[in-house]
C-alpha cells in the first residue's frame, strides 16, 4: 500500500517535522509541498536537515495543488485550515485531511469565539488515539483534528486520575514549560535569542491561553463533575520539548499505590505513553525527536495532592508525530509506522 501525501505549510516547524517522519515512512510517497510567503523557494533553505528533500521547490497552497493526494496535512496558522479544507473538499472529496492547527479541535462554538475569535468552523474527530474509544473514531476517518501540544501532554497526564475518580476534577492545575518552537517559525520580537536565552517567562496567564478549553473538553467526558483547569504555560530557553507538572487534590481514600495502579492499567498497552519506574522522573531530552510521552506520579501527603509530571516533544508527539499516528489509523496502516520510540540525548 502506498499513500501519497501533501504537506501544506512545509516551511514551518510543524511542516518540517512532518517531513522528517514521513521521509522514513515505508508506505508514504511525498507529493506536493506548499507554503505561503515562502512559495518558490527550495525546502532546503528552510529545513537544511531534510537532505533528501532539500531540492524540492515549495509551491503555493491552493486546493488545486492539494487535490489528487490520498492524505493532506495542514500545518497552517489557526484560521487558515477551515478555508483551504472547504475549498479542497469542493473539488476532491476523497482526500483525507489532517489538520495540525486549531480550527476543528473545539466542539463548542462559544469556546472558539472566546479564545480564538472569528467564525466557528465546527469540529472534526479528535486526533488523540489514547483517549478511550478514540481509535475507533479515527480508523477510516477522512477528517482529523490533531490536538494542541499542551493539551496532548496535559490530557494524558491527568486522564487516569480523573477517569478513576482519584482527584477533584474541579481543581486541576497544570504548569508546563515549553521551548520556543511551539510558537511557530514566524519572527516575533519576544522569541529573539537575546530575549529567550537565560530567561524563563510565563504567558497566557490567568486562564487566557487558548489550549485551556481544549484540556477541559478532553477530560470532561471522563469526570463525574465539572472539569476546571488552571493552566499556566512557561517559555524556557530550549528549542523543543514540554515538561508539564500537573496536580489536583486527591479524593478521600486515594493512596499512592492506588494512584500508580490507575496509570499502569491505563497505559500498559499504549505504545507511546510510558509510566517510568518509581523514583525516575521524566526529562525532555529523553523524548526529543520521539513520539513518546513519559510520565511519573506521586502523592504529596502533606497537602493531599496528586502530582503527575509528564515530558514530551511538542513537535513530535505534540504535533507531527501525533498527526502521522492519526494518518496511520485513518488509512488502515499499523499505527506505529515511522514513529520513533527512541529520543536523542543528551
Amino acid at each position: 500500500m502506498s499513500v501519497k501525501v501533501a504537506v501544506a505549510g512545509a516551511s514551518g516547524y510543524a511542516g518540517g517535522e512532518l517531513l522528517r517522519l514521513l521521509s522514513g515512512h515505508p508506505e508514504v510517497e511525498i507529493g506536493a509541498l506548499t507554503a505561503g510567503g515562502n512559495a518558490g523557494t527550495a525546502l532546503g533553505a528552510h529545513h537544511p536537515h531534510l537532505v533528501p528533500l532539500a531540492g524540492r521547490i515549495l509551491v503555493e497552497t491552493t486546493p488545486e495543488t492539494l487535490a489528487g493526494h490520498d492524505v493532506v496535512f495542514l500545518a497552517l496558522p489557526h484560521g487558515q485550515s477551515a478555508e483551504i479544507s472547504g475549498q479542497l473538499g469542493a473539488i476532491d472529496n476523497t482526500v483525507t485531511v489532517i489538520d495540525c492547527g486549531a480550527d476543528f479541535r473545539l466542539t463548542e462554538a462559544e469556546a472558539w469565539v472566546e479564545f480564538y475569535g472569528g467564525e466557528y468552523a465546527g469540529s472534526w474527530p479528535y486526533g488523540l488515539p489514547e483517549l478511550p474509544g478514540q481509535r475507533d473514531k479515527l480508523r477510516g476517518s477522512n477528517r482529523v483534528a490533531v490536538p494542541g501540544c499542551y493539551p496532548t501532554v496535559s490530557t494524558l497526564a491527568l486522564l487516569p486520575a480523573v477517569q478513576n475518580g482519584l482527584v477533584d476534577p474541579g481543581q486541576l492545575v497544570v504548569v508546563a514549560v515549553s521551548g520556543t518552537s511551539g510558537a511557530g517559525k514566524a519572527p516575533k520580537p519576544h522569541l529573539l535569542g537575546a530575549e529567550v536565552m537565560g530567561s524563563a517567562s510565563a504567558y497566557g496567564i490567568g486562564g487566557t491561553h487558548r489550549h485551556t478549553p481544549e484540556i477541559e473538553q478532553n477530560l470532561t467526558p471522563y469526570a463525574e463533575q465539572p472539569v476546571s483547569v488552571s493552566f499556566t504555560p512557561v517559555l524556557v530557553p530550549m528549542a523543543r520539548g514540554i515538561l508539564a507538572t500537573c496536580s489536583a487534590p486527591v479524593a478521600d481514600g486515594t493512596d499512592l499505590a492506588t494512584l500508580r495502579q490507575a496509570y499502569e492499567d491505563a497505559y500498559r498497552n499504549e505504545p507511546f505513553v510510558h509510566l517510568l519506574p518509581e523514583g525516575q522522573w521524566p526529562q525532555t531530552q529523553a523524548t526529543l525527536g520521539a513520539n513518546t510521552v513519559q510520565l511519573q506520579v506521586t502523592l504529596d501527603q502533606r497537602t493531599g495532592r496528586a502530582v503527575i509530571v509528564a515530558a514530551m516533544d511538542n513537535l513530535t508527539k505534540g504535533t507531527a508525530g501525533g498527526a502521522v499516528q492519526c494518518m496511520n489509523l485513518a488509512t488502515g496502516l499499523d499505527e506505529t509506522l515511522a514513529l520513533p520510540l527512541i529520543g536523542v540525548a543528551p
